[in-house]
């Protein structure tokens, strides 16, 4: 932030002594009050003391102004921006920290998730999502957990992740996003990568195109006589979404190839915004087995 003036950072010890000289010659004036009849108060005494008195000592009394370092004030626009710009560093700083964040699941386990930024060149991040079980201490902590999941103890469970977002090339699309996610417990790891392009067709309207591409592999654990295999699935999706930003309305289109299908699985939805923080979707999309998904959600969200 700049600030300019027309008198110049020069002048401004001058304005400042004539400052203080009208708040020194204002409360010289105050000192001897005008003439009123006495009212009437309950406490005459604590008004008489509130009054000032030509005896009251001099604030000024000792100090020579001619010898003040008026240099002090004078702060240049540039120094003032490297103050705000350090600040900023600071909070971005405290911001790219480690965060933490837990939630408690219905069976006695919590949700625990971790992330932290890597390089805010490129938007990188790195996590991980973690299912952290606790130790029953009574005999009815351990019956709640195990009918809360099915009869059996919860297990710990939890997988990495890192993602980045980066620019596009060009033209041809406007952001690329790369992310990959392992999970050793249940021997399951993905790759995956989208490109968006958006296309603005009016004024309060527009056009996001996304093309996406993900490879899922899965092991399994080797046995005595059995040994464990890998299995890749690749797949590729791509949708079209228009936004009406007057009305809050999005629609969205899109179909899905893998190589476990033998053909494009289509997908349709919708989503409006009622009103603040609060939307309602739905999607109607295809199945491998020939079947029609259906679903209707309501979503609110809240950020502080």
């Amino acid at each position: 932030m700049e600030f300019s003036t027309g008198f110049g950072w020069t002048r401004l010890p001058v304005l400042a002594a004539a400052f203080i000289l009208g708040s020194v010659l204002t409360v010289s004036a105050q000192i001897i009050p005008p003439f009123s009849p006495p009212a009437a108060a309950p406490d005459e005494e604590a008004e008489a003391a509130d009054t000032p008195d030509v005896n009251d000592p001099d604030v000024l009394k000792g100090i020579d102004v001619d010898k003040l370092d008026w240099g002090q004030l004078a702060i240049d626009a540039g120094t003032l921006n490297d103050l705000i710009a350090a600040k900023k560093r600071a909070q971005a700083a405290a911001n790219d920290g480690m965060n933490w964040s837990s939630n408690a699941n219905a069976n006695g386990s919590s949700a625990v998730t971790v992330k932290q930024s890597v390089s805010s060149f490129w938007d990188a991040r790195i996590g991980a999502d973690m299912t952290v079980t606790s130790e029953p201490r009574t005999m009815s902590e351990l019956l709640a957990q195990k009918a809360a999941n099915g009869g059996n103890l919860p297990q710990s469970s939890g997988s990495a992740w890192a993602a980045a977002t980066a620019p596009g090339a060009g033209p041809i699309w406007d952001k690329t996003a790369v992310e990959a996610r392992v999970d050793p417990g249940a021997e399951q790891s993905k790759l995956g990568a989208s490109l968006t392009k958006s296309v603005p067709l009016s004024g309060d309207t527009s056009l996001t195109l996304q093309n996406g591409y993900s490879v899922n592999q899965q092991g399994t654990t080797a046995v005595p006589g059995i040994g464990g295999h890998i299995t890749r699935n690749y797949e590729t999706d791509q949708s079209a979404k228009v936004t009406l930003t007057d009305t809050g309305t999005s629609i969205t289109a899109g179909q899905t190839l893998s190589t476990t299908d033998d053909k494009w699985l289509r997908k349709f939805g919708a989503e409006q915004k009622l009103f603040d923080n609060v939307t309602v979707s739905g999607s109607v999309g295809e199945t491998s087995q020939g079947a029609i998904n259906k679903s209707l959600t309501a979503g609110f969200k809240k950020s502080w």
